[in-house]
């Protein structure tokens, strides 16, 4: 151990750490967190709170996720700092022990297209203020899990989209009584969010003073110094959570009442995905109180709704939501109320995957076909799993009608002297074992092929249950099982590989679908004599996979 100004310093090295010992001691103090907030104690949570925030093995978790694993690893801050190698992040962990409050820096202003054509600013910390902001979430996050409301779903482990959407489904049936939908919108909900209204949220937490300066750091742009009065900066590690501790409440202020196991009682009911948020009410005159309600209760917080996204509007009419489309139609023949809920993919998203496909398609020109399928069955598979919980077999088909097209302009554009007949005998054929179609567009030497969203299968998504969070230490055996719903979203050979593994990564022993990248690991080495069979195969995460061969490279 090397002293240090604040205690001691552990020396790291980063490729001998010991992931599995690391996340399991931070999953330890998350759970210890969770359960006192849970019971009440909040003195005990505020200790082990402290306790997370000065822990060695919280600070290498923090550093591999903002180093390795985070989208925005590759981007910099104002001092234009980037962790690369093993040294550079074994002296982030030591940094992280020495860290001061007064030693934030502001934030980099960058700008994102929307998909409403805008731009949205994104402000980037510095790579030790996103390492440090990670700690700290680790912190916190347990605490506010045992807190947060059922009708919350976004940024939260666990929770997401599908869930959001499932809770729409038992709200929304035509059996129900809640018709008509608030459904609104919060003008530049992040960027105006009052930083006293957000701290006196946060309360006496550990670490309140550094968040403030988090909050006030501001931001460059163009060699500019910008300070920050309100907001908090799109593109920070613990941005989403504080947002959700502002939102926290929302039920409370618009009468939303549960019996005790959970069901709903009363005239109301919200789903909240971070800052979209649909409220149901029994009549339009409801709709408009709760409308007036919850502008009282943002406009505390620095926020209001937007007037011209804001709307209430009738089930017959609709209204989109996280990318679907929530709709009663006429059902009268199948139905004893006459009507129907169908949630199916919105106009919107569509419209948006056939851009997406169509300016893919068109940087592709020129390409063989293997790139062509690199390129475009991620995409495929992505929007196809985040949509097959709706009503979505026919936009499927209608999307691979499509996609045939764009594939015949392809073979078309690549071999204009050939006849369509000798194209079809090149590119299209049953490539897809299982299915009787002669009419899948792929290479033939490899036998790899293009995606189809038909072949995707619709699957009804298992709502989560109440409150349950991934931090409740009675709740593993039901995790254990939610993993594996996750698994069915990774290509064929991966996820045969990760219900074999239960879903976990071997060497760290955390989720596999997580957000790394992952990598097949052979038992005994190919170039030692190790075959492609299955059983000497095993699944990890990219960085996982790394230190394995570092270290027998080392070894060796």
């Amino acid at each position: 151990m090397q002293a240090t100004a604040n205690g001691t310093e552990e020396r790291t090295d980063w490729n001998a750490t010991n992931w599995a010992r690391a996340e399991q001691s931070v999953r330890n103090l998350r759970q210890r967190i969770f359960r006192a907030s849970q019971q009440g104690d909040h003195r005990k949570a505020a200790s082990l709170q402290k306790l997370m925030l000065r822990s060695h093995s919280n600070a290498l978790v923090s550093v591999r996720r903002v180093t390795q694993v985070n989208a925005g690893k590759n981007t910099p801050g104002v001092d234009k700092v980037l962790v690369k190698t093993p040294e550079e992040r074994a002296r982030l962990v030591s940094l992280l022990g020495q860290y001061q409050p007064w030693r934030v820096k502001p934030a980099r202003r960058v700008y994102i297209p929307k998909a409403n054509g805008k731009m949205r600013p994104l402000g980037i910390p510095t790579m030790i203020d996103r390492a440090m902001q990670a700690v700290m979430k680790n912190a916190l996050e347990p605490y506010w899990e045992a807190q947060f409301e059922i009708s919350s779903y976004g940024f939260r482990p666990g929770r997401g989209c599908h869930d959001a959407i499932a809770r729409i489904y038992n709200i929304a049936r035509p059996n129900k009584r809640k018709k008509w939908v608030l459904d609104a919108d919060i003008e530049g909900a992040f960027d105006n969010i009052g930083h006293e209204a957000l701290l006196k949220a946060l309360g006496p937490a550990p670490g309140r003073e550094l968040i403030r300066q988090w909050l006030k750091a501001g931001y460059v742009e163009v060699g500019e110094l910008h300070a920050t009065e309100a907001g908090t900066p799109q593109g920070g590690v613990i941005s989403p959570l504080l947002a959700n501790i502002v939102f926290h409440g929302m039920e409370k202020a618009l009468g939303v009442r549960y019996k005790t196991q959970g069901e709903l009682v009363g005239p109301r009911a919200l789903v909240r995905y971070a800052d979209d948020f649909v409220v149901f009410c029994e009549s339009e005159s409801d709709a408009q109180a709760a409308k007036a309600e919850i502008s009282a209760w943002f406009a505390e917080r620095g926020l209001r709704l937007s007037p011209s996204k804001t709307r209430i509007v009738h089930l017959t009419d609709g209204f989109d939501f996280l990318g679907y489309n929530i709709r009663h139609y006429r059902a009268e023949k199948t139905s004893r109320s006459g009507w129907k809920l169908l949630i199916k993919p919105s106009r919107k998203s569509q419209e948006a995957i056939r851009k997406k496909l169509r300016d893919e398609w068109r940087s592709l020109k020129g390409h063989n076909v293997s790139q062509v399928l690199i390129r475009l069955n991620p995409i495929i598979r992505g929007w196809a799993n985040y949509f097959r919980i709706g009503v979505s077999k026919h936009v499927f088909y209608t999307l691979d009608a499509f996609m045939f097209r764009r594939c015949v302009r392809y073979v078309k554009h690549r071999h204009p002297n050939k006849s369509f007949k000798w194209c079809r005998e090149k590119y299209w054929g049953k490539l897809r074992r299982g299915r009787d179609n002669h009419w899948v567009f792929g290479d033939k030497r490899t036998n790899a092929h293009l995606l189809m969203f038909g072949w995707t299968p619709i699957v009804r998504h298992v709502l989560i249950q109440g409150r349950a969070s991934p931090d409740d230490p009675s709740l593993q055996e039901y995790w254990s099982e939610r993993r594996k719903v996750k698994i069915a979203d990774l290509p064929p050979r991966q996820r045969d590989l990760a219900k074999k593994q239960k879903g976990l990564c071997p060497v760290c022993r955390t989720p596999l679908v997580n957000g790394e990248e992952l990598h097949e690991h052979h038992q005994v080495w190919r170039s030692r004599g190790g075959g492609n069979e299955r059983e000497n195969i095993r699944l990890l995460h990219l960085y996982c996979h790394q230190q394995i061969h570092g270290a027998k490279a080392r070894d060796a």
